[in-house]
């Protein structure tokens, strides 16, 4: 009975399982399409972060996934719509982002600002703190000055002391009538003054010889060993550092308040001691607990523009490393390099701060026209390319017209306004800016333009001036310093107007096809790769020219093309020493309190911030920055941050690894943390070269007499704790490998 009954339920069995195989089989290959789906779009997503910012950080890559790629995209493009309360609250204590131009030069003056004072033609500042700064400025500038008077007065002493003396001129007929007592007392007083007295026996002669000699030595001997001023100056200064560091080891322990008023109330030759002695290492311990207009003003005594400098450059860093507005900060820094300025160019060291705040930031994802317009504008450019000083051949001011009372009213031209014979003549046309306004910033070197056009863009933009540069004044237009009469650019008339002029010359070439051209080029450099496809420049350039230079547009053509999400393209671009340091600072958590020593780390890596001297800026292709001797700086930098080796950078390897307690497996570590700083995505080969790396060393084959005595002494000895494995080594590892140093 059983058994008849098995074989129709077996038969059952099989025709039901028949019949759902092939719903099963598409159940599998739908679940296999979704994890190869699921694996694209993490591709997809791990590649956006590495291009569209500064480097993923953990828990980015989850977050992207769950919004979804393109929506992420779309939220980048749009800064407005994304909170960023984090890096303003990092911001906070630097005064000098909220400060114009003006304002930063009245707190932080250079050496005009400070001669004027020692001068008397500005007074000093009412405030105590502003009034310390100055004070120990003009107190170093003053002792500088003392300096170079007593160096200038010991040389002019070895200098006659040195020169060769002249051998008297033989007697003349009167003189030898003298009598010998005569001679001989007109000796005997040369070499009295000369602290030698005549010895007995010795001819006149011999005794003028001597005592010239004598002469000779005592004044060498005068200006070898008598103390100079200089001499005493130094001793003073070093019982000031001696003070200064014995108050400071002191003043460490007392409430910041009691430490900052006790500074301010040194005498100045004291506090510039203590300026030299913050700089280093006690500094930071000496400031913490401080207001940051405390600091500022301590850090100022030093060098008071180098605070601004020194906040501008920890901005920028904490922004790459912390902002959310990730693609904002990537196109700031795009378009800074674009339109690069030397920070170390005098008064460009207060102008950069609005430069970089006010005109790139606000327009880095706009259109491209008024950020042209609004870099020809700013003093940081105008002072940069020197602009500023450019005056027209024929205009009232080269030619020594006075100016007239009242609005200035532009003549037609010809004719010139007839010139003063009896005043200089001077041009002062300055080149500078009209050549890499053209070169540089729009048509780039091979745009189709002459000397000519650069000569006459040059005359347009005289009169495009800076309004007290080393005050933080702003920009001016000065009409007697324009180039008066019509201008001819690319084969276009310019006509005689003014100001105006400038302006139909930048829309001319804002709105050029080579300038679209350009520009596409040149993000397609920086999103895709160093030699990106010409049909995606073309398409780039076409939305550049229908859509107006707006650069947002252009993007969203850059991000939604089939090149940019290429097989090719993913981790193609070697990243710069920012993006390198920035992303491994983002990718390990690391908490940055003193950005500092990282744009150290920068500098000598070959990219100071703001440090590009050349209006070209940094290059962004991989040709520059791989060689052995900068990929040794960046894997020194990797195992010293990983390792806590960076001032001012946290880094808790162990919870990268895992923990805590981290895991005691140095296997299961590398693969933790292969998932967490690189999602995974290693080679075999790195790998590989990694474990091998942290790998215990083999056991050697030893005798059995040898392993006998050591499983004895193993026996008497108390048992060996496995050591965990270097956590901080195996990340410093793979910051430094291949897949790291791509995006």
């Amino acid at each position: 009975m059983r058994s008849g009954l098995a074989k129709p339920a077996l038969l059952l069995l099989c025709l039901t399982l028949a019949c759902a195989a092939p719903q099963l089989l598409a159940k599998k290959k739908e679940k296999d399409k979704d994890l190869a789906s699921s694996a694209s779009e993490q591709k997809r997503a791990v590649h956006a972060l590495n291009r569209l910012t500064f480097g993923p950080r953990a828990g980015d890559l989850q977050q992207v996934m769950a919004v979804g790629v393109d929506r992420w995209i779309d939220l980048q493009l749009h800064p407005e719509k994304v909170p960023d309360r984090a890096v303003e609250s990092r911001l906070a204590p630097f005064r000098t982002l909220r400060m114009s131009s003006r304002e930063m030069v009245e707190e932080f003056p250079d050496g005009q600002m400070i001669k004027h004072v020692m001068d008397g033609k500005r007074s000093l500042p009412s405030d105590p703190a502003k009034r310390a700064v100055f004070q120990v400025q003009i107190a170093r500038l003053q002792e500088r000055k003392e300096e170079k008077k007593d160096r200038k007065g010991t040389d002019t002493a070895v200098q006659i002391a040195a020169a060769p003396r002249r051998e008297p001129d033989p007697p003349s007929a009167s003189e030898t009538a003298k009598t010998a007592p005569e001679i001989a007392a007109a000796a005997a007083f040369s070499a009295d003054a000369a602290g030698n007295a005549p010895t007995e026996g010795n001819s006149v002669n011999s005794m003028s010889t001597s005592s010239s000699s004598n002469s000779t030595n005592a004044s060498d001997s005068a200006v070898a060993h008598k103390p100079s001023a200089a001499d005493d100056a130094e001793a003073r200064r070093l019982e000031d550092r001696l003070y200064a560091d014995l108050e400071v080891q002191k003043l460490v322990d007392l409430p910041p308040d009691q430490r900052y008023k006790k500074v301010l109330s040194m005498p100045a030759e004291q506090q510039i001691a203590f300026a030299d002695l913050i700089r280093g290492g006690k500094g930071q311990e000496f400031l913490t607990g401080l207001e940051p207009e405390q600091k500022e003003t301590l850090l100022a005594m030093n060098n008071p523009q180098a605070v601004i400098v020194d906040e501008l450059v920890q901005a920028k860093l904490l922004r790459a490393i912390y902002s959310e507005r990730q693609l904002e900060e990537v196109m700031s820094d795009f378009w800074f390099n674009h339109f690069n300025v030397f920070i170390n160019k005098g008064a460009d060291r207060v102008l950069l701060t609005s430069y970089e705040q006010d005109v790139i930031r606000p327009r880095a994802l706009g259109k491209f026209e008024d950020l042209l317009v609004a870099t020809a504008k700013s003093p940081a450019m105008l002072f940069y390319l020197d602009n500023w000083l450019s005056v027209g051949p024929n205009s009232m001011q080269a030619l020594g017209i006075p100016a007239r009372p009242g609005p200035y009213r532009p003549r037609r031209y010809p004719p010139f306004p007839r010139p003063n014979p009896s005043a200089k003549r001077k041009s002062g046309l300055n080149e500078n800016y009209g050549r890499e306004l053209m070169e540089l910033h729009t048509l780039s070197v091979n745009g189709g333009y002459s000397q000519r056009d650069v000569t006459e863009v040059a005359k347009v933009f005289t009169g495009w001036t800076i309004d007290k540069p080393n005050e933080g004044g702003g920009f001016k237009y000065e009409p007697r310093m324009h180039e008066p009469g019509p201008k001819f650019v690319l084969g276009h008339r310019i006509k005689p107007k003014g100001e105006d002029e400038g302006r139909e010359v930048l829309h001319m070439l804002a709105t050029s096809p080579q300038t679209a051209h350009f520009i596409s080029l040149k993000l397609a450099q920086r999103f895709v790769s160093d030699d990106p496809p010409p049909a995606l420049v073309d398409r780039m350039a076409k939305t550049f020219k229908n859509k107006k230079g707006d650069i947002r547009e252009v993007l969203i053509t850059l991000f939604h093309s089939p090149e940019f999400w290429a097989d090719g393209t993913y981790r193609a671009k070697v990243k710069t020493p920012l993006e390198f340091v920035a992303s491994a600072v983002r990718a390990t958590g690391a908490d940055v309190d003193d950005a500092t020593p990282l744009a150290n780390r920068l500098s000598g890596m070959g990219m100071p911030l703001y440090g590009a001297q050349p209006p070209t800026g940094y290059s962004m292709k991989a040709e520059t920055w791989v060689n052995s001797s900068a990929l040794l700086n960046r894997m020194n930098f990797a195992i010293a941050l990983t390792a806590g080796k960076v001032r001012g950078a946290k880094v808790d390897a162990a919870q990268l690894a895992g923990g805590p307690p981290p895991p005691s497996d140095a296997t299961l570590t590398l693969s933790t943390m292969e998932a967490k700083l690189l999602a995974a995505d290693v080679s075999k080969q790195t790998h590989d070269s990694i474990e091998a790396q942290i790998a215990p060393p083999p056991k050697t084959a030893v005798s059995q007499s040898d392993a006998k005595t050591q499983q004895d002494k193993t026996a008497q000895s108390k048992p060996v704790v496995a050591r965990p494995p270097d956590a901080s080594m195996i990340a410093g590892l793979l910051l430094g490998s291949p897949e790291f140093q791509r995006r």
